[in-house]
């Protein structure tokens, strides 16, 4: 059975992706914490705790997310890039990029923002920009 995150990396749901590669799928979450707020998953490997990947799938997930990151530090004024692996939510690895000002705005019981499809355009494009430039 496949997840949801299975689907939007196969592109059988759509998403806001803002970088890609064969193993690694990167995508804006539609819930955001703050604008740029994205999501990083394994592509081919559907497995629901991060500390069950192989080690080579750990390290490559890991050095995508850490490209990511910067990509939306460069396109998303931002202090810093956070990161959470919570995981309750979607039987899925991923991993939660969210841009930063202060430590509170990691807070995941916060109201999410309501974004236009414009706008997540706008901020995908921005970032997939800064992405393919590193």
């Amino acid at each position: 059975m496949s997840t949801i995150f299975t689907k939007i990396a196969k592109g059988e749901i759509p998403s806001w992706c803002v970088a890609q590669s064969e193993d690694y799928y990167a995508f804006l979450d539609i819930n955001p914490m703050a604008e740029g707020h994205t999501l990083v998953i394994p592509r081919n490997v559907e497995k629901d705790y991060i500390f069950d990947l192989s080690d080579k799938d750990y390290a490559g997930l890991w050095e995508f997310a850490a490209k990511v990151a910067k990509a939306i530090r460069n396109a998303v004024p931002c202090a810093r890039v956070g990161v959470a692996v919570l995981g309750m939510e979607v039987p899925h690895t991923h991993i939660h990029l969210v841009p930063l000002q202060t430590e509170a705005d990691m807070d995941f019981r916060k109201e999410k923002l309501k974004l236009a499809p414009e706008r997540f355009e706008q901020i995908a494009l921005a970032i997939k920009s800064e992405y393919e430039k590193l």
